[in-house]
């Protein structure tokens, strides 16, 4: 069978460290630094996993079905597995299913696994805090992601301040966590209640739940960045999937 380019390249790189023109290490840098598709509307970046150990995320609000499923079947080709697919609605969800290609939807988070495969084994302890139902699906875009990056993940929905004694009821697996991630809208006090307790990371998470003084979430925002306690981190409003990679990086760091 005829080599790609990619290939052929790849080749010529190991060659060289065969030879001892090149050293593994700058091998590595070289790959660090491509390749790429280029579909026109997309550049989809194959070596992403190098760098950063996952694939390249689809962010799929504002593009139409049409490229979504373009760009999953160039990484079908690729050899890409587990692609997250975020802010997708079941339309868009529909359509790629109609062209042939495998995708686990979840409706809440408006989420999809495509081009399912083998999954990694689930390890450490994130602890998803949400204040709130309304906060959910933020909670599972982080969720699902943490967890198809192979991180076991226990949820707690519905503690927040208004009823501080569900949350002290889940203190056991709270203390336990290796990292929390707190999500909350209105005023966003949760994380701060979380970080006085717990003594791992916590990633605070402003949703843009709340009333029309909320802001669309810039008031949660400003509490946490805010917070007086110790140990918290805050991310963009509504961005459970940056929330989800962070923790996941933090609980897979060795010997954490």
């Amino acid at each position: 069978m005829e080599k790609s380019t990619e290939q052929e390249d790849i080749l010529n790189l190991l060659r060289s460290v065969k030879s001892g023109k090149l050293t593994p290490e700058q091998v590595i840098e070289k790959l660090r630094a491509e390749p790429f598709s280029d579909l026109d509307y997309a550049k989809v970046d194959y070596h992403r996993s190098l760098r950063q150990g996952m694939c390249e995320t689809i962010y799929g609000k504002n593009k139409t079905p049409e490229q979504i499923a373009g760009i999953l079947s160039d990484m079908r080709k690729n050899g890409a597995r587990n692609v997250i697919v975020t802010r997708i609605s079941q339309t868009t969800a529909d359509f790629i299913a109609e062209q042939n290609i495998p995708m686990d939807y979840h409706v809440i988070p408006q989420l999809g696994i495509a081009l399912p495969g083998e999954k990694r084994q689930q390890v450490g302890n994130i602890v998803i805090v949400s204040a709130g139902t309304s906060d959910m699906a933020v909670c599972e875009e982080a969720a699902l992601t943490a967890e198809i990056l192979g991180n076991k993940v226990t949820r707690i929905y519905d503690v927040g301040v208004a009823g501080l004694h569900r949350l002290l009821a889940r203190l056991d697996v709270i203390i336990e966590a290796r990292v929390i991630i707190a999500v909350a809208g209105m005023e966003g006090a949760l994380p701060s209640v979380v970080g006085g307790i717990a003594s791992c990371p916590i990633i605070a998470v402003p949703t843009s739940v709340g009333y029309g003084a909320n802001f669309e979430g810039l008031s949660a925002l400003l509490t946490m960045l805010n917070s007086c306690a110790v140990g918290i981190s805050v991310v963009n409003i509504d961005n459970g999937f940056g929330a989800g990679v962070v923790a996941s990086r933090i609980n897979r760091m060795k010997g954490v």
